[in-house]
Parts: C-alpha cells; structure tokens; sequence
C-alpha cells in the first residue's frame, strides 16, 4: 500500500492528506477482493419485525461490498479516476425503517422487495475557514470569501428501498424484480386486513448474496451440508455456494419370472458416477433425476424391466442396468446384460450383470458399484440398493412351479457441498 512521504518544513498539501486517504481506501479494497472475491456480498442488515410489532420492519447495521471505480468524481483537488475499478464497502452503522400497507381487498396479498446498493456520495457541507494568500492575517469565510459550503466527507453507505408488487388474491401474487444496480435482499408479504408483520412473514431471497460464513467457521474441502435423493426432485444451492460434489447411481433391473423346470437369470446393476460440478449461483434450481427400479417379472407374462437413469441435471448421470435379448419371458435364465454405466462424471464405473439360473436356482443379481450383489433361493429378490438388480427366480420343488421374478433397487443422488 502506498504511504505519502512529508519533510521537515515542506508546505502541506491538502493533496497530503487525500492521497493517505485514498491510499488506505485501495488497500483495503484490494484486501476486500482477496478475501471476497469481485462478487457483490453483503454482510449483516437482518430485517426483522419491529418490537411491539407493528405495520413497520427494520434493517439492522450491516455493509456491502461491490466492485466499481475507485472515484467517479473527483475527491478534493485529485482528479476523477473512472478507469481503474476497486471493491468497495458502504456501511450502515445505524438502523433502516420500512413501514408497509396491507392490500384493501378481501382475499389480497402483496410482495414487497426489500433492495440494497452501495451508495457513495459528498456530504456533511461546511463553511470552511481560509486565509487571503496576499494577507495571511486576514481570514476568509469560505473559497475566496464567497461564503459557500463544501462537502467535508465522501460517505460509502447501503442504501435500502422497499418495492411494493402488484396485490393479488393470495398465493398468486408474485415479489418484484430488483431495479438495475440493486440487490434483492428480503421478501415480506402482507396480507389483507393484516394488522402487524412477524417474522414469518419476511423470507431472504435465495439470490441475496449474503456472507453464509465467517472464518472461524470454515473447513477445507466439503462438509457444510449433504443432501440426499432417493426420488426425483430439484436442488437448490444454498446461498454462498458455487460449487457441489454429486454421487449418482442409475437404477438396477428387474429380474423375469422363472418357467416351470427353469430358473431366471437375475438383473443387471446401475451405473455410478461421481463430479465436482462447478460455476453454479446460489439459489439456482438444479432438477434432479432419480432412477426407478426395473419392473419384476410376473409368472402371468409380465416381461422384466430396466432400471432407469439417474442425473443431475445435465451436470452428471449414470444409466440403469439394461435387459437384452438373451433375457426374455421365454427364455428367463440367462442373466441381464449389459449393466449400467457413469456418463459425465470424473469418476466412471459400471455396474455388474446379472447371473444366469443355475437348476431350480435363481441368479445372483447384478451390483450397482459401492453396492452388493443380491442372492436368491427358490423366489426372487429386491435387488440391493442402490441400483442393484433383483436376484431370479428359482422353480420350487417340482419341476411344475415357477414363480414371479422381483423388482430391482431403485437409484441414488447425493449432493455435498
């Protein structure tokens, strides 16, 4: 970081003391974006219901920090500098307050946007006290006597505002979208004939670019959470979060019915696959698709079915074990193949084929990797989950019996970030 250097009986340059400040400005800045990144963050400005509560909300102390240029106007007698970007950080030291309306009709509710901005401006104007060059002795009110103020401070604050949405009857009203060079921050709905605001009514956006985390509660690697997925559903990123470690293991098939005098074949494993998906934004919604078991065989006719393909969106998937053309409701002994596979992933694996009948006895069913192979007496088995493919069918003690194949293991997402 720069430093001015001063002499013994050098004149003081007002320049003196801007450039210290300005010095210290960019490297705290730069200090910022080491630690912060260029990213707008925002840290504090808690929303919360007034105490008694009332119709109002309050928005605690708290800063942002956003990147932009270092002056966009000039400070004191140093010129403007639009070229060069710095992070910055406005403060509030103080409290924000909101009051909010309710809809007046019956059956309304609204969405209010709580939305932040850094704010730098010149403020506090002063009369300044100066001195005649040609007579020292004779003082001056203001530039050349003039009288006029001058701004004495260049404030860097949070600014606030509250947007109201459209009222619309209730569940179908919708939060307004953050004006150009603001941040979203809070959600607050108020409905018709309400009277005060709770803390249930005010929910972060999950775009709001709140600092989750402070040093002492950092570890290295993953480990802040985990979340599992054993049927289809979405994933959000949390916020602060850009980047996820996902499992995923596509579904294992189902097994054929056995025939009277042979056994069935048992089904094939799903696939495994493992990424660290990275560039994601906190809040975006990331679909997540789990694979279903295959179908079992039914001694009525019912062919086996395969397991299907587990993803997360189009980030990593891994298929389900497959049944081909050696294994069908006439021919139930041979075991499914080809297993399921890893596509996209850093780590790949395959599944393992199902095992053919052996006599009376059923196959072994085929394993999904990380899982177990599923074994089979007389009747068919569940394959293991995850993705593991369902053991075969044996044909009992006589020749003359045979029995209904089973389901494969359906498929597994993990998410870890």
């Amino acid at each position: 970081m720069d430093r001015n250097i001063v002499y013994p009986g050098a004149i003081p340059l007002d320049t003196d003391l801007l450039s210290g400040n300005k010095n210290a400005m960019i490297g705290l800045g730069f200090l910022a974006q080491a630690v912060l990144g260029t990213s707008t963050v925002v840290d504090g400005l808690a929303c919360q219901p007034t105490t008694p509560a009332s119709m109002s909300v309050t928005i605690g102390p708290g800063t942002i920090t956003q990147l932009g240029p270092v002056d966009s106007l000039p400070y004191g007698s140093l010129p403007a500098d639009t070229s060069d970007t710095l992070v910055k950080m406005g403060i509030n030291i103080g409290s924000t307050s909101f009051n909010l309306d309710a809809p007046s009709s019956v059956g309304q509710s609204i969405n209010y946007l709580v939305e932040a901005a850094f704010l730098e401006a010149d403020a506090d104007p002063v009369i300044l006290p100066y001195y005649n060059a040609n007579n020292p002795a004779q003082s001056y009110s203001g530039p050349s006597n003039s009288g006029a103020a001058q701004n004495t401070v260049r404030t860097q604050r949070v600014q606030l505002q509250l947007k109201a949405g459209a009222p619309a009857n209730a569940g179908s009203q919708t939060t307004p979208a953050a004006d150009a060079g603001w941040i979203g921050l809070y959600q607050i709905t108020v409905a018709n004939g309400q009277s005060t605001v709770t803390a249930s009514n005010i929910s972060v956006l999950p775009t709001a670019p709140f600092l989750s985390w402070k040093l002492p509660s950092l570890k290295p690697g993953f480990g802040s959470g985990v979340k599992t997925f054993c049927s289809s559903g979405s994933f959000t990123v949390p916020a602060g979060v850009v980047q996820v470690e996902v499992e995923v293991w596509g579904a294992g098939s189902g097994s054929f019915a056995s025939l009277p005098g042979l056994a069935s074949g048992g089904g094939s494993g799903g696939g495994y696959a493992r990424k660290l998906v990275t560039g994601l934004s906190p809040g975006q919604i990331v679909p997540v698709t789990v694979g279903a078991g295959g179908a079992a065989g039914t001694a009525s006719g019912t062919p086996a079915g395969s397991g299907g393909t587990s993803s997360f969106g189009q980030f990593v998937s891994a298929t389900g074990g497959s049944l081909n053309y050696q294994a069908t409701t006439s021919a139930p002994g041979n075991g499914a193949t080809p297993p399921g596979i890893g596509i996209g992933g850093d780590v790949n694996f395959g599944g393992s084929a199902g095992q053919a009948g052996i006599s009376n006895q059923g196959g072994m069913g085929g394993a999904a990797p990380m899982g177990g192979t599923q074994n089979s007496g007389s009747t068919g088995n569940t394959g293991t989950f995850p993705g593991g493919g369902a053991s075969g069918a044996g044909t009992g003690a006589t020749s003359n019996t045979a029995f209904d194949g089973a389901s494969g293991a359906g498929g597994l997402v993990v998410v870890r970030w």
